[in-house]
């Protein structure tokens, strides 16, 4: 890894790992106590719409992206509010839809071929110095905002009807955390693309979950375990020619099934102990 920090792409790399993994960690930990896996899935493959409408239209697909992924994640949130037994449909079919949009829309775009798999998968390889600096403001921007409506957002997420009595207000908190949300998912898209792009937000959120005992704790590990899995993808690509983003998603799954084993072997041992512990007292 030391070796290929000599290359200024590998630099780049690994900087726009680090300020995703830290994204996801904070976000994600919030869609995974929140329940927001699919809504989260919905807006992130429906960004695919806004990136072919910057490329029409012939605008920066940063700004297509956010653009599309926030107004499609207005309307989600709308709904998932408003009918929670007809969300899943709805979000299902902007899921599909902001694909298909994005795709005839690249298709229409004259004398232009997008790579697609670029963005189905990511780029991180490529990340440019002008979007690692979008990235760190817009990061520190989202960051700040999730801090300042921390309290606010804990008891949310886990008491919404004492959140209420509270007079926190829940509604406006839930459509900011949405467009919080789809944000993210535009920034880390071209670190591991939009079909990878979920499982950075879910899996280190749902280890860490297990092994902390707060929200903030678990936000902290969340973090630590992305920039790990990001690190390690990144040398498992550079070491034996792999894609990026999908070495950085298959390290999180190793690590994600192997917790789940770790968990079956705890819970067998206190069985164990709890059994002789019994049996002793019968003696």
């Amino acid at each position: 890894m030391v070796e290929a920090l000599q290359f200024e792409f590998m630099r780049n790399a690994l900087l726009a790992g680090v300020t995703a993994s830290i994204l996801c960690g904070v976000i994600g930990s919030l869609i995974v106590v929140n329940r927001l896996v699919f809504l989260s899935g919905g807006i992130a493959h429906s960004a695919y719409g806004g990136i072919g409408l910057a490329f029409f239209l012939g605008l920066p697909y940063m700004v297509g992206a956010v653009a599309f992924s926030f107004v499609s994640a207005m309307v989600m949130a709308a709904v998932s509010a408003r009918s929670k037994q007809r969300a899943d449909t709805i979000i299902g079919v902007m899921w599909a839809g902001g694909m298909a949009v994005g795709i005839l829309l690249i298709d229409m775009t004259p004398g232009y071929n997008v790579d697609l798999m670029s963005y189905l998968f990511g780029s991180i390889l490529s990340v440019p110095q002008s979007d690692l600096i979008w990235m760190a403001l817009v990061g520190t921007a989202i960051l700040l905002l999730v801090f300042y409506f921390f309290k606010d957002l804990l008891v949310m997420s886990y008491d919404e009807e004492f959140a209420m009595v509270r007079g926190v207000p829940v509604k406006r908190l839930y459509y900011m955390l949405i467009g919080i949300v789809a944000i993210t998912v535009v920034m880390v898209v071209q670190v591991v693309g939009l079909i990878l792009v979920i499982a950075l937000l879910t899996i280190p959120p749902y280890i860490a979950e297990k092994y902390t005992s707060s929200l903030a704790q678990m936000m902290l590990l969340s973090c630590c375990l992305g920039v790990v899995f990001t690190t390690g993808g990144l040398w498992l690509s550079y070491s034996f020619d792999l894609t990026s983003g999908a070495a950085i998603i298959f390290l999180a799954g190793v690590v994600f099934f192997l917790s789940l084993i770790v968990d079956k072997l705890i819970d067998m041992r206190k069985r164990q102990i709890m059994l002789r512990s019994h049996q002793e007292e019968m003696q």
